[in-house]
């Protein structure tokens, strides 16, 4: 077994948290598009992608991983732009 410090393993625990959100925003896609018997992307899929990129991105600069914190922060910010259209396309609607 590995030989961690208390604090490695909350750290280990967040990162699977993390992946585990992020994993999931994929369930929730699918699960919607079967539904709706056509590929569908919800808003939940971007805030699941969101929330689990940067629990991933906090995991990834504590372990000081510049690939992960690359990886991560660019897709952050691509997360946070889908949510910013999505939020544009509704007042849009909204205001008509």
């Amino acid at each position: 077994m590995l030989d961690l410090s208390t604090n490695e393993m909350i750290w280990v625990g967040i990162g699977f948290i993390g992946q585990s959100l992020f994993f999931s925003r994929w369930l929730i896609q699918w699960v919607v598009s079967e539904r709706k018997a056509e590929s569908r992307i919800p808003v939940s899929f971007w805030y699941m992608s969101l929330i689990g990129s940067v629990i991933v991105l906090a995991y990834a600069i504590h372990k000081r991983d510049p690939v992960f914190i690359v990886g991560q922060g660019v897709g952050t910010l691509v997360y946070v732009r889908n949510i910013m259209l999505l939020h544009q396309a509704k007042k849009r609607v909204v205001s008509g």
